[in-house]
């Protein structure tokens, strides 16, 4: 799939050489020298993979603090080579007395794998390599950006903004910097192809052993990393989208790479409830935490919530203090204050209390309660909420029932605190006390780009471990569960495709939402009478007491053979050449212009700084830009001096001034901006000279069709490569550049100042 949707069988190779060489081989050995081997060799390369994650990121925070990025590729050898030099190491090279999993096992965790690929290659297939005539989602382009800054040294800073620092939870974009740097593929083929799949089986391969653990039974692993990591309620909510369908997102890299390190720490959180840690675990532990909040700020607060509920339930009801789980509890908060420090930029700045906030991203309550009210922050409640009707007070309600329902699959868990062997096990606790607040986060905040969602995105795992541990305790009959998967795939094949209502009415769309529910209940009401006949349920005594257990596994099997039709025939239309939304041509990056930024990349100095006159998303916006360009450090791979500032903390913090939303808010450093832009407008030489001596600018990007471009722009630089719109300039250095005497400038030797610091007033060819 990876070769069908373009990408070089070269690549593909490197980047699997290095996948084993430098994160699953190191991890691994790691991982069973600290935490002891799993006994069989897909669970132990699944938890050492997520180790060696970890291990490099360490290495690639102590490369990047002293300047030695070019080292990196050779640290497994030292890893390895320690594990063969010590002798009390060595053991930890092969498994003694293995146990190895069923091949049932086998073949369903492969079913869970390619579902992964299947939503990969749907993504690819939608999303060209450069240079191509494409519009990318203008988060890719800021994360490329991001990977090819992690390939400097400390400090960082924002590549779209050369000076500004950079505070942001980037650490996916470091690792995917240290797979660019070891195995020599481009960032771009990294970031677009072959790093997300991989993130994604080993969180699931982590989660299912995991569930092995705290069920005992086998086949407990490939149903909470179904569960876990499938889209299910897109399929069986039909009409609308919904907030948090899926655990993993493509154009979010860092929502998709803490799963594997948050399921590593529950799974280090549940051995501290159970038994305590090895000595070696506590070494590991601040630095998995750290890599937590580094990797998404939302992924740690509702692990607090869990843990902090398992120790009251510990202390309160088997009175005694769990020690080890207080400790995971320390350092998580620990490491929640670190990275509010180190990671936390101007997005988490603005979060803020709306209940039933997220509402606003919802269509039904969009076309319905919320016409025209937009999506600022405003009271405790939405507008609609706050002044609906009754009828309108009850469709809210029938809304976040229905999202309830949807995600029934991952909330059924919860019923766990009522279940007698259950409801005391201080584990329960952690489970569901991360679920329950990660729903929380999703219906009691606000952030003007729904963020909040991630709160809860983030535990789907979490919660599919803890409705398969509830399923595991109270099973009853063993052909549920497969009588719903048959059920579920059939209701996937011959369910009708639903409709948008025709009149955006609460009772229309009321109707709307429920009848796939309704159909998909019908159908799991079917394999429920079946299994219920099969399983001599209805001749037991009391035979209510199988009841609950057989819907419940009704309910997770029609949910997972829906996803996997779903998944199949998704895969299948793209590999038929599925239609693709044509992009708006003002969003739309030419194969010429990628030409130009990708000859940039392969040409500048790693340090080199790059001013530009693309700003906006839409190239030429009027009156406002939408300032989420991000390309040209994206495919330039190089700091721009003022490119697009719409993701830059003081942007984002201003969202809502003058009526306007954070991209379309003004540059945070007006002067260095006006600077820029009168360069490209005007060709004045002691524009280009200052510049040069303030901001170090060695190279420029003009594009004809983000602004007009000044004939005089190649008497003062050298253009270097033309491809289309786009001109490639390099800034020559010595006195060609020196401004004519009495212009005003500072004298030459002037020390640049520290970026956004403000500059010297303008020249009187760019003055207002």
């Amino acid at each position: 799939m990876l070769v069908l949707s373009g990408t070089s069988v070269a690549d593909i190779v490197r980047y699997a050489a290095y996948l084993i060489l430098a994160v699953v081989v190191p991890g691994t050995l790691v991982h069973r020298a600290v935490r002891g081997s799993r006994r069989n060799l897909p669970e132990d390369v699944g938890c050492g993979a997520a180790t060696g994650l970890v291990l490099q990121l360490l290495v690639w925070a102590l490369a990047a603090a002293v300047g030695a990025a070019a080292l990196v590729r050779w640290w497994p050898l030292v890893v390895i080579a320690v594990f063969v030099a010590v002798p009390g190491l060595r053991r930890h090279w092969r498994i003694r007395s293995p146990r190895p999993l069923p091949v049932r096992w086998t073949w369903l965790m492969s079913a869970v794998l390619l579902s992964a690929v299947g939503w990969g290659y749907h993504e690819w297939r939608f999303t060209p390599l450069p240079p191509a005539d494409t519009a990318y989602y203008q988060d890719l382009m800021y994360h490329l950006a991001l990977v090819h800054e992690m390939t400097r040294s400390m400090p960082f800073q924002v590549p779209q903004l050369a000076g500004d620092t950079l505070h942001y939870h980037f650490l996916s974009d470091a690792d995917m910097a240290m797979g660019s740097m070891v195995s020599g593929v481009a960032p771009a083929v990294v970031l677009l192809r072959l790093w997300a799949v991989p993130i994604i089986a080993i969180a699931a391969l982590v989660l299912a052993a995991l569930a092995r653990d705290l069920t005992g039974r086998w086949w407990a692993g490939p149903l909470a990393a179904g569960l876990g990591f499938a889209g299910l309620p897109a399929v069986l909510g039909g009409v609308a989208e919904v907030p948090g369908g899926l655990a993993v997102s493509y154009v979010s890299p860092s929502q998709t790479y803490a799963l594997p390190l948050l399921c590593l720490l529950i799974a280090i959180a549940v051995d501290a409830f159970r038994g305590g840690l090895r000595a070696g675990v506590w070494v590991m532990l601040p630095l998995l935490a750290v890599a937590c909040a580094g990797a998404k700020s939302s992924a740690l607060p509702p692990v607090v919530a869990g843990l902090v509920a398992g120790v009251v339930v510990a202390a309160v009801v088997h009175r005694r203090v769990p020690w080890a789980a207080l400790g995971v509890l320390v350092h998580t908060v620990v490491a929640i204050l670190i990275g509010l420090r180190l990671f936390a930029g101007g997005g988490a700045g603005v979060l803020g209390v709306q209940a039933l906030s997220v509402l606003r991203w919802m269509t039904p309550y969009v076309d319905t309660l919320g016409v025209g009210q937009g999506r600022d922050k405003g009271g405790l409640v939405p507008l609609g909420v706050e002044v609906a009707t009754t009828r309108g007070a009850w469709f809210v309600a029938w809304l976040v029932l229905w999202w309830v329902l949807l995600q029934a699959p991952r909330l059924a868990g919860l019923a766990a605190l009522g279940v007698p062997g259950t409801r005391s096990d201080p584990v329960t606790w952690l489970l569901a006390g991360t679920t329950a607040a990660g729903a929380g986060g999703l219906w009691l905040f606000w952030h003007p780009s729904a963020s909040q969602v991630y709160f809860y995105v983030g535990v789907i795992p979490i919660g599919a471990l803890l409705t398969v541990r509830l399923l595991a305790a109270v099973h009853r009959s063993r052909w549920a569960v497969p009588g719903g998967l048959a059920a579920g795939a059939v209701w996937a094949v011959v369910v009708p495709p639903t409709r948008y209502p025709r009149h955006n009415t609460v009772v229309d769309w009321f109707g709307a939402l429920a009848a796939p529910l309704l159909g998909a209940a019908a159908a799991g009401a079917v394999v429920l009478v079946a299994a219920m006949v099969v399983c001599h349920l209805m001749i037991r005594r009391r035979p209510w007491r199988a009841i609950a257990p057989a819907v419940l596994a009704a309910t997770v099997g029609v949910s997972l053979g829906a996803a996997g039709v779903t998944t199949v025939r998704d895969t299948w239309d793209t590999a038929a050449g599925a239609p693709r939304d044509v992009p708006d041509s003002r969003q739309m990056i030419t194969r010429e212009e990628m030409v130009a930024a990708q000859w940039l990349d392969d040409t500048a100095g790693p340090d080199d700084v790059v001013a530009t006159n693309v700003h906006c998303s839409g190239m030429r916006q009027s009156p406002l830009c939408d300032a989420r360009a991000f390309w040209v450090a994206g495919l330039g791979g190089r700091r721009t001096l003022v490119e697009s500032w719409g993701y830059a903390d003081a942007t984002v913090a201003a969202h809502g001034a003058n009526d306007r939303s954070y991209p379309q808010q003004p540059a945070p450093y007006p002067s260095v901006a006006l600077l820029n832009d009168c360069l490209f407008t005007t060709g004045d030489r002691a524009v280009l000279a200052e510049l040069r001596q303030r901001f170090g600018v060695r190279w420029l990007f003009a594009d004809s069709r983000a602004d007009e471009v000044s004939p005089r722009l190649a008497r003062i630089a050298v253009p270097r490569f033309v491809s289309g719109t786009a001109v490639v300039y390099e800034v020559p250095r010595g006195r060609s550049l020196a401004p004519a005497a009495g212009d005003g400038l500072p004298p030459a030797d002037a020390g640049p100042p520290a970026a956004g610091a403000g500059v010297a007033a303008p020249t009187p060819a760019c003055s207002g």
